[in-house]
């Protein structure tokens, strides 16, 4: 049975799944487009796959998951021996993987993804923004990226000198942040910051993602 993942391209979550297939050389899947202006999301169907409503949703043979970073790991140790070694290749390597992986989700992803709703999606839906949670994300961000730059003078990549999932796993927001909120200083003022963002989103699975992307804009 070949993989199908519920979702679109331009959602962050989705292009996170996607990206991590993209990585892992994985090209027998299907996308299944989850319209979501029409609800289909919150539908009773839907919501017997993924209860909260929200994409992407992964099926594998008898295997339903959701929550894009569960799915990417599962892709990332089902498709453990080809593409590249998401984790690693130590008990270590994964460690320091995993550790990075909850700081994104943690610590940097709240900020971050507030401000690319507040900016991005709430005027997609004809909601205007509000001005006083970006700023007060912002500062938040400030202090996050003051860690990483700190790491990452130190580090080629998160978890040392390898590209990994945890590196994967803030590409999606951050494009949206830096391309489409116009928010991305707090990135490019920072040395190290800035060489790993261009190093990471110039990835040639990032570049098959956002083509997806601009395809269905």
């Amino acid at each position: 049975m070949t993989i199908k993942i519920y979702g679109v391209p331009y959602s962050t979550c989705t292009a996170r799944v996607l990206a991590t297939l993209a990585e892992k050389e994985v090209e027998d899947y299907e996308l299944v487009p989850v319209d979501l202006s029409a609800g289909a999301h919150k539908k009773p169907e839907f919501l017997k796959m993924q209860p909260f409503g929200m994409i992407p949703v992964l099926q594998d043979s008898d295997l339903t998951i959701y929550e894009s970073r569960a799915i990417a790991r599962y892709i990332s140790d089902k498709f453990e021996s080809q593409g590249t070694p998401l984790f690693g290749k130590t008990a270590k390597d994964k460690a320091l993987v995993n550790q990075w992986l909850e700081v994104e989700s943690q610590n940097y992803n709240p900020c971050v993804s507030s401000i690319v709703y507040q900016l991005v999606f709430a005027p997609m839906h004809g909601r205007q923004g509000d001005e006083t949670v970006v700023k007060q994300q912002l500062e938040k961000l400030e202090k996050v990226l003051d860690i990483y730059e700190a790491h990452l003078s130190k580090n080629k990549y998160l978890a040392g000198d390898f590209f990994s999932l945890a590196d994967l796993s803030h590409i999606p927001y951050t494009y949206y942040l830096v391309n489409m909120a116009k928010k991305g200083d707090g990135i490019t003022s920072r040395k190290h910051v800035s060489a790993w963002w261009e190093d990471i989103s110039s990835r040639a699975s990032w570049k098959t993602v956002t083509a997806k992307m601009n395809a269905k804009a």
